[in-house]
């Protein structure tokens, strides 16, 4: 049995806009697209935070589809694996986890170097970088800052990857440095109590919500209707 769970952990995350982009649920990305757009509109380049209660709501999967329909637009977007505890965005594009954000924020190389092609018109890619001791304090530094500013300059979009808000403190530390924050629900899973403690938490953190992605939602008659219509 561990053997299965750990075999489950290592998986790529689903990248459904690629293996099917024709498909409702990335329609659906697309739609979360255009709603975040009207939400901060005045921005010429926007710093996205993607967070979750809880681990295991999909706020990975949400990400990474959401920085490639950013990336069909033809803008500049860069997708942060910000989880410097737990990261998965190497298995996701099947990459090495050699260098990243945590060692940009040790003061080690610079931007343009660590990040890695994904193989995707338009998107990069920041790893998480090699697991340090104290992640938050890291986060907490003004390397930070300089960085995010840098991004400004290089990305239309940067969509950043963080840990469960409720488990650890760096969500907060990251959604307070944001233009927005996403929160990512796991429809059938996640507990009322914990998805208002993380409303709450980001509050604390005075982050701009901009909404909640209702992972797993079941579809409706509706939904496969216009499914067919579309196709």
């Amino acid at each position: 049995m561990r053997t299965a769970n750990k075999t489950k952990r290592l998986m790529p995350r689903k990248l459904v806009v690629r293996t099917n982009p024709h498909s409702i649920a990335a329609e659906q990305y697309r739609t979360i697209r255009t709603n975040i757009n009207f939400s901060i509109p005045d921005l010429t380049s926007k710093i996205i935070l993607f967070t979750s209660a809880s681990k295991e709501e999909g706020k990975s999967t949400t990400a990474a589809n959401m920085a490639i329909v950013f990336a069909e637009t033809g803008k500049r977007v860069l997708l942060i694996d910000a989880d410097m505890r737990r990261p998965t965005l190497f298995r996701t594009f099947q990459l090495v986890n050699n260098t990243g954000l945590s060692n940009l924020l040790l003061g080690k190389g610079n931007l343009k170097h660590s990040v890695k092609a994904s193989g995707i018109p338009n998107l990069d890619l920041l790893m998480s970088g090699q697991i340090p001791p104290n992640p938050a304090e890291l986060l907490e530094s003004d390397i930070l800052d300089e960085l995010m500013g840098e991004m400004r300059e290089l990305y239309d979009y940067v969509l950043v990857d963080s840990p469960p808000i409720l488990s650890v403190t760096d969500a907060k530390i990251l959604a307070n440095r944001c233009d927005g924050t996403v929160l990512v629900v796991n429809t059938g899973k996640s507990e009322k109590v914990s998805v208002e403690k993380a409303r709450d938490s980001l509050a604390t953190a005075k982050a701009f919500i901009l909404g909640v992605v209702l992972n797993n939602y079941p579809l409706t008659s509706e939904n496969y209707y216009y499914h067919n219509y579309n196709d």
